[in-house]
């Protein structure tokens, strides 16, 4: 159903959203929109590096302890 929308389609559902919202209200959801994108990678960022830290801070030392003098 979606396929057979194209191009003219497109533009009049964008005509239609326009004149219902106005230019405004639009612009201002594509605001909120981009700053929800922004910190849910700011978000998934914090998250990595954490589990990183973690990962850093948990490993343990197997190195025989013959071995540690010869270093």
């Amino acid at each position: 159903m979606l396929n057979n929308i194209g191009l003219p389609g497109l533009l009049l559902i964008a005509v239609v959203v326009l004149v219902l919202f106005g230019r405004g209200k639009i612009s201002s959801l594509m605001g909120e929109v981009g700053k929800g994108i922004t910190s849910f990678k700011k978000g998934i960022n914090e998250g990595t590096k954490e589990l990183e830290d973690q990962a850093a801070a948990d490993a343990k030392d197997v190195t025989p302890e013959s071995e540690k003098d010869k270093a």
